[in-house]
């Protein structure tokens, strides 16, 4: 019996040990895997609390755990108002990342707990906006009663909905919000950033300051069959560069947003594996390049950084919209931009109606063309300027094009009938959630049942 006693002590002491060096192990050398999810965790809290003034614990259980890996069920994050920046880490100590807040610039993760100095921007001043004009001039909507019934229907709104927005003849016709959230509540778009991207060059073209042509467009690039690719490769998603946009794991994509503190440096150092021009494959390693070459084309950080605003949000009135950079200062043009539902709207009518704005033009002529025309690659899916094509059929216009991104956000334009619909939440894709049925039903508003 004695002997047994000592057995199950010895036993349990080499476990105690074990869980001990394994708990040391996590926490000195952690996997990549649960920084990924630290860095996620700490930049979804982040952005949510300091730009929609959202409770941090909220965020956590709802955007960040509930419908993720289960790993992130673990999660911890701490916020410090004063500093503004937020901690996560599993179980409140294993596999840590930051996220820092930024004035005007949003919230960026910094893996390597360093950030660039950046100016802080005061680009958000209260616009006064005459409550009796009609959107989008004043903020006054005429709800088509119709339409506005059936934006009640779950069904079509489709699950973890948070503000749908339905634009045609240019006003509001119909809006819903779910509990929480309202038309003041600044949104994630994920990747319809890019589409942003894309027209902040077409600023750039504007001004002859960029071609879609250029090449040689990075230092490491020049000596070797990189210096081909072309802007417009960029653009239609077809560079050659690989890069492997899986979220599931440690992938290109989740290494650069959350692990990488300069992701276009990431980003630029990928090789070629296709001739530019001949391979569509999605990817937001392409878009962040993109957003480093319009800054170069700029010049002056200072400047850069102020740019959107003065070239597009300030002209559009898009007075919510804040784009975000990483820890050194480059726009995460692939994927990190928040806006209300209503100034989502307003840039999807802006597309709608060909890149003009108040009678002024502020993308060139053919330049939102292209996003309603496919590349040459994807069989017809993706257009030539950060769109997907949803195709014809089903009663959808030919000239339809969607700014897509993770988890539900879209933004719907269709150029031919003037109409524009936002529907933003959180629906992963494994929900099967369709949009046809929103997009029909707004299309039919206004006519006879």
């Amino acid at each position: 019996m004695r002997s047994m006693k000592r057995i199950l002590k010895l036993g349990a002491g080499v476990a105690a040990v074990a869980l001990v060096a394994g708990v040391t192990w996590l926490y000195v050398a952690p996997p990549e895997l649960l920084r990924v999810g630290s860095g996620y965790a700490a930049k979804i809290v982040c952005s949510n609390v300091f730009l929609a003034n959202r409770d941090s614990q909220e965020v956590l259980e709802v955007d960040v755990q509930a419908p993720g890996h289960p790993l992130l069920r673990l999660m911890r994050v701490s916020v410090d108002e004063d500093e503004k920046t937020v901690h996560a880490a599993i179980l409140g100590f294993i596999g840590g990342n930051d996220a820092v807040y930024r004035e005007g610039l949003g919230c960026s993760v910094t893996p390597d707990e360093r950030t660039t100095a950046l100016p802080h921007l005061a680009v958000n001043d209260e616009v006064a906006v005459d409550g009796n004009a009609l959107w989008a001039e004043g903020a006054a909507i005429e709800p088509d009663a119709r339409l506005t019934e059936q934006l009640a229907d779950p069904a079509l709104v489709g699950p973890g909905m948070r503000a749908v927005v339905v634009v045609k003849g240019g006003r509001i016709i119909a809006e819903a919000y779910a509990p929480g959230f309202s038309k003041d509540t600044p949104l994630l778009g994920w990747s319809m950033t890019k589409t942003v991207t894309a027209s902040i060059i077409g600023t750039l073209v504007r001004d002859g300051r960029m071609s879609l042509e250029d090449t040689s467009l990075f230092p490491q690039w020049r000596n070797d069959q990189r210096a081909e690719i072309t802007v417009a490769n960029l653009l239609a998603m077809e560079s050659g560069l690989a890069f492997n946009e899986g979220y599931g794991s440690v992938a290109d994509v989740t290494r650069m947003l959350f692990l990488e503190p300069d992701m276009a440096a990431y980003a630029a150092d990928q090789p070629l594996e296709a001739d530019p021009g001949t391979r569509f494959n999605y990817s937001s390693g392409t878009a962040v390049l993109l957003s480093k070459i319009w800054m170069n084309r700029i010049g002056n950080r200072v400047s850069a950084l102020a740019y959107p605003h003065l070239a597009l949000f300030g002209p559009l009135g898009m007075t919510s919209a804040v784009m975000e950079t990483d820890a050194a200062g480059t726009f995460t043009g692939s994927s990190y931009m928040y806006a209300t539902a209503r100034d989502w709207a307003k840039f999807g009518l802006f597309l709608a109606r060909d890149g003009v704005w108040n009678g002024n033009r502020i993308l060139p002529e053919n330049f939102v063309r292209l996003m309603h025309e496919p590349n040459g690659s994807s069989n017809g899916r993706y257009s030539k300027m950060q769109t997907w094509l949803p195709g014809g059929g089903d009663g959808i216009p030919p000239d339809t094009f969607v700014l897509d991104g993770h988890d539900g956000q879209s933004v719907v334009v269709i150029p031919s009938l003037d109409v524009v619909v936002v529907r933003l939440g959180l629906t992963p894709r494994t929900l099967g959630y369709k949009l046809a049925g929103l997009i029909e039903a707004a299309a039919k508003a206004g006519t006879a049942p």
